[in-house]
């Protein structure tokens, strides 16, 4: 299995490569890429450890070497939020990152699943999806936003809520990956109860919460250590889909069947083509119903958004 990290020599990209290095199957490749000129000397680093993982590194424009027979490629490039910013904010300088590279898997790996991780990814998303189009290899089964965080930071907050294992604790995240188009669906959690004062506390804590990160680190960026915790979750979920395990379920933001929007978060089901199948939310309460109601119209403008943007490039 070979993975490609883009913008590999970031905040998330270094801790995403260390975190692959230590988890990948035996046998692996690990690919970075980045413009930055220390990435072949993050990938010297890396290899001292001691796994049976090989690890490669390209700097400058061309990410081709990076890409070639690349099962999957993670893309991490782009700049960091920064208080007083939103998603939208970084649009403008991501946005063409996105674009860029995108055309580059498309010319290099067009079998390989893309996994977005660079923000704003309900835009970024479709930006990549139109490209690929564009090109003649878009594959909506081999492309999804990595939405991986919403759901590991809803299982950490409840369970510090209700005094219990993280790792006992699944909570469901759809709609889309900011602010308010997150929506947990706590209703669906077996085993525990909350009052409605704990529903609105948690639903807005997970939705703000990579705010909350970006103003404690007052200027210093966003969250680095904790999605690339999540990007790797989702990593080995998508290796074990490949590889024909059974049962493997994830959140990705996609494009679906359009049932509430063109593209959103929901469950799916991993296999040896990416994704296997799309999987209903199931039933949600009110409060989640009133929610997600509520949150289209910004889902819908951030699709908008990278919908538009293919226009000026293409």
């Amino acid at each position: 299995m070979k993975i490609a990290i883009l913008g590999a020599a970031g905040g998330i990209g270094q801790a995403l490569a260390l975190l692959l290095k230590i988890q990948l199957p035996i046998g692996s490749t690990l690919a970075l890429y980045d413009i930055s000129e220390i990435t072949p000397g993050i990938a010297i680093d890396l290899s001292h450890i001691p796994t049976a993982v090989r690890v490669e590194g390209f700097k400058g424009e061309d990410a081709s070497q990076a890409l070639q027979n690349a099962h999957i490629v993670l893309i991490v490039a782009g700049i960091a939020r920064k208080p007083g910013m939103d998603r939208v904010d970084l649009f403008k300088i991501n946005a063409d990152i996105v674009c860029n590279l995108t055309m580059q898997i498309a010319n290099i790996a067009p079998k390989a699943i893309i996994g977005i991780i660079t923000n704003p990814v309900n835009s970024m998303v479709v930006i990549a999806s139109d490209v690929l189009k564009t090109m003649g290899v878009y594959d909506r089964k081999r492309l999804l936003g990595v939405s991986t965080l919403d759901v590991i930071r809803a299982n950490t907050f409840v369970s510090q809520l209700k005094n219990k294992q993280p790792t006992t604790i699944e909570v469901p995240v759809v709609g889309g990956h900011s602010n308010m188009t997150i929506l947990p669906l706590l209703s669906q959690i077996k085993d525990i109860s909350f009052s409605q004062e704990e529903i609105i506390y948690l639903t807005k804590r997970i939705q703000n919460a990579g705010t909350e990160v970006v103003n404690a680190k007052v200027g210093g960026g966003s969250a680095t250590l904790s999605m690339a915790q999540a990007a790797t979750r989702f990593s080995l979920s998508l290796i074990k889909g490949l590889q024909g395990r059974e049962n493997i379920i994830e959140y990705a933001y996609v494009e679906g069947d359009g049932e509430y929007a063109t593209f959103f978060a929901q469950p799916l089901l991993l296999g040896e083509s990416g994704i296997k199948q799309y999987l209903p939310i199931g039933k949600i309460s009110i409060f989640e119903q009133q929610i997600l109601t509520n949150s289209l119209k910004e889902l819908e403008q951030d699709i908008k958004l990278g919908k538009d943007f293919k226009k000026q490039i293409i």
